[in-house]
């Protein structure tokens, strides 16, 4: 549940579920985004979650923060068990010409490679948030064994479709982008499309990811 409700700037409040950055409150964030979401309220304008914060964006002249904050406190949330999760499977190819970091990550978690894909594509990821760059899905949680720093010098251009890790996270690049997460490999599909306007993200918070590995020809056997 909401730990608080914050000012943040003249328009736009937050809502603290607390520190933990984990899937059991992640689940709350999503519950009070969709149900958000779902009362369509004409004075909101934008809302962002993350791990364990929801920022929502509203317009001055409609409402102002103590009326939205008691608005959003009295709110009917979503049940947990009604919340509309998609399982998405994501092929990716671990070609070394995709797989720019994997020795870097043997010597790092001290795994032979075919152990590193092996708990990778045998992980169920579950989305946390979108970001950092538009539609950029943030996956957890990777077991500890393979948890990883990100690079001390990141790249000035990562792939577009590279998939990468961090920490307790794996993502996927929906643009070419700076950026210091482990590449492991690269997927053909898109995962941020603009111009589906309603739904230009192929992975939205709560959703379950699988990893599928696919062969150089099947990746070049894909079409944009």
């Amino acid at each position: 549940m909401i730990k608080n409700i914050l000012n943040l700037g003249d328009a736009a409040l937050y809502c603290d579920f607390g520190k933990e950055v984990n899937r059991e409150t992640n689940t709350q964030v999503i519950r009070y985004f969709k149900s958000i979401q779902k009362e369509n309220i004409g004075s909101i304008n934008n809302l962002s979650p993350s791990y364990n914060k929801l920022i929502i964006s509203f317009d001055l002249k409609k409402t102002n923060f103590e009326n939205l904050k008691k608005l959003i406190e009295n709110l009917n949330i979503t049940n947990e068990d009604d919340l509309e999760n998609k399982k998405i499977e994501v092929p990716v190819c671990c070609d070394e010409n995709f797989a720019l970091d994997i020795v870097r990550l043997e010597k790092k978690l001290k795994l032979k490679r075919e152990r590193i894909y092996e708990n990778f594509f045998n992980k169920e990821f579950f989305c946390y948030m979108t970001g950092f760059i538009a539609g950029m899905p943030f996956l957890g949680d990777l077991s500890k064994n393979m948890r990883a720093k990100r690079l001390e010098t990141p790249r000035v251009k990562v792939p577009k479709g590279s998939v990468a890790l961090t920490e307790q996270f794996a993502n996927i690049y929906t643009f070419e982008s700076p950026g210091g997460w482990n590449v492991i490999g690269n997927s053909p599909i898109k995962i941020f499309d603009s111009s589906k306007e309603e739904s230009p993200n192929l992975i939205n918070p709560g959703d379950i990811v699988l990893f599928k590995e696919i062969s150089k020809n099947q990746f070049e056997s894909y079409s944009e």
